[in-house]
């Protein structure tokens, strides 16, 4: 590949970086506006809260257009809020995948060097919105007679968050695992990827290798962990009815995928790397 070849795909991947830094933070936003709906409409799904919705949609079945219905108005609006909300959520979490797509195709036109350099930007991008924002999204209802379906509980969980709430209730053990292999493994992982595809010649990159090849042995442990994560939060009470996965989840299985792809890559420079002494 010529400079100026070398130099526009470059600033190509430079404007896919900034590009996925910004649909990152607008997935983010909206995922968190989906969550703030949520819990307002379960502020309106409590007993006391439903119950007098069925004394209203009593009396407008009687009193018709003359009753004001602002409860359930003002239900309505939540519901279509929390509609636009995930849906914008999706359509950013989209466009980021997208620019990160682009990103690991850049291996047919890039030096395997510079190509774990942009990739191992791409993925601590993903993995730092992988661990922030929410992952699980978690209601327990109930049907009461007469009264209809109200919400006992509403949780939406990230991993970090989950992490500090974990430790506080007392689950230590489960919160240090999660800890380690879903957020220092994987931080350790993608950092010494960069870190070689800066300082490949410099003395202090034999040690990398070796602690990167170590890391290797883990490449998958960080998956299992989650998965177990949330068959945990989802079980750790029979009374859940439903549990939605947010964008976070996503980010964070799109960032395995990835530092998959960049290990091989890693792999291959190394060989290479290797052979030419």
């Amino acid at each position: 590949m010529s400079n100026i070849k070398r130099y526009l795909a470059y600033m190509l991947l430079s404007m896919f970086l900034f590009g996925m830094v910004f649909y990152a933070q607008k997935a983010y936003e909206h995922a968190i506006a989906y969550e703030d709906a949520k819990t307002q409409l379960v502020a309106l799904q409590g007993l006391e809260e439903q119950a007098s919705r069925q004394l209203e949609n009593f009396a407008k079945s009687i009193l018709g257009d003359l009753f004001d219905d602002t409860r359930e108005v003002n239900f309505t609006n939540i519901k279509q809020k929390q509609a636009l909300a995930m849906t914008e959520a999706q359509k950013y979490t989209r466009y980021f995948m997208y620019l990160l797509l682009a990103c690991m195709l850049s291996f047919f036109y890039l030096s395997p060097r510079s190509y774990l350099f942009f990739g191992s930007l791409a993925a601590s991008i993903t993995l730092a919105v992988g661990l922030v924002a929410p992952i699980l999204m978690v209601t327990i209802h109930k049907e009461v007679e007469y009264i209809g379906d109200i919400v006992l509980s509403f949780e939406s969980k990230g991993i970090m968050g989950s992490i500090m709430k974990l430790y506080d209730n007392g689950d230590v053990v489960v919160a240090l695992v999660i800890l380690l292999f879903s957020v220092i493994v994987p931080l350790l992982k993608v950092l010494s990827l960069l870190f070689m595809s800066i300082f490949m010649g410099n003395i202090l990159a034999g040690h990398v290798v070796k602690f990167f090849k170590m890391i290797g042995k883990w490449s998958m442990v960080d998956v299992f962990v989650v998965a177990v994560f949330l068959v945990y939060l989802t079980s750790n009470n029979a009374d859940v009815t439903k549990a939605e996965i947010e964008v976070g989840l996503y980010f964070f299985l799109a960032y395995v995928i990835v530092s998959m792809i960049l290990s091989l890559s890693a792999n291959r420079l190394l060989e290479t790397q290797v052979n030419a002494r």
